[in-house]
């Protein structure tokens, strides 16, 4: 497995783009905390894509195009035959979703979601569905220490902060006594991006006080609330990861489509031309005002 922890993929995370407002990266639902083992079944440079997606912040952009210009080690080829097998193993789905815009019109977007715990095909569709099931919490044996809780995304995004700008790097007890006012951020519709963005923009030469100055940032420059939607569920599609071809779960096994798994088209027996139709017809009508002859 390549060495997903090398600063020249530090550097590209911190210098990957965003998608357009509304595109890009989503984190899957309920996942395992991060490992070092967690992409060890895959093939190395699958592996290494793979743990370089995990560490994107929220809206980044994911086409194999931009992830070629940011892991100088493969190519778009090879960055889109990556993203292939990832479906293919279960770790991200691009989903079609129908979003409400500022105006109160509708339009779609495509998100690719990414899961580091791979997920069966049942799972995406209840995601597609807007019905992922809770994981079950497994029994604690006395003998094993308590799991710490995965860190949540208001705690990642004050974390980005310092990786972005190291004048604002914060520390793991800043980071817990500041997520109260990051998770106001993401209730009010702000990716962790964003958080980051608002606390690194505009930085004076020297910080004294990183701790001071992102709480009042997240204080003075909290964006207001969303306005209140009727509950309802966002209308999800499935689409094929590699043609974005959109179709039903059961018709896009793996996240992909007939054609993208290299499957033959079914057999379809080739139709029988209009003109032979009439013809056909014709004789048969014939055949019915013939009378029959009958032998005396």
């Amino acid at each position: 497995m390549a060495d997903a922890n090398s600063n020249g993929d530090a550097h590209a995370v911190s210098a990957h783009p965003q998608a357009k407002p509304g595109y890009g990266k989503r984190s899957a639902p309920d996942q395992h905390r991060r490992t070092a083992e967690d992409f060890a079944h895959l093939p190395p440079r699958e592996a290494s894509i793979a743990a370089f997606i995990d560490r994107l912040p929220e809206g980044a952009a994911m086409d194999a195009k931009t992830l070629a210009a940011h892991l100088p080690s493969y190519g778009q080829a090879a960055c889109l035959t990556a993203l292939r097998r990832l479906s293919a193993a279960g770790h991200l789905r691009r989903v079609r979703e129908r979003i409400k815009g500022d105006g109160g019109s509708t339009h779609w977007v495509t998100r690719t979601y990414f899961s580091r715990t791979a997920r069966d095909d049942a799972w995406w569709a209840d995601l597609q569905a807007g019905d992922v099931p809770k994981p079950p919490v497994q029994p604690q044996s006395p003998s094993q220490p308590a799991a710490k809780p995965p860190r949540s995304q208001a705690y990642e995004a004050l974390a980005l902060a310092g990786r972005m700008d190291p004048r604002m790097t914060l520390s793991a007890k800043d980071c817990a006594a500041l997520e109260p006012l990051a998770e106001e951020w993401l209730a009010r519709g702000s990716t962790p991006a964003d958080v980051a963005r608002e606390l690194t923009a505009g930085l004076p030469p020297e910080v004294h006080h990183a701790t001071a100055l992102a709480r009042r940032r997240l204080r003075d420059k909290l964006p207001p609330e969303r306005p209140t939607q009727p509950p309802g569920r966002t209308l999800r599609i499935l689409e094929c990861t590699v043609c974005r071809l959109p179709g039903r779960p059961e018709a896009l096994p793996g996240g992909l489509c007939r054609d993208c798994r290299g499957e033959p088209a079914p057999y379809v027996p080739e139709a029988v031309p209009a003109t032979e139709i009439h013809r056909r017809a014709a004789a048969i009508r014939v055949n019915l005002r013939t009378p029959t002859r009958t032998r005396a």
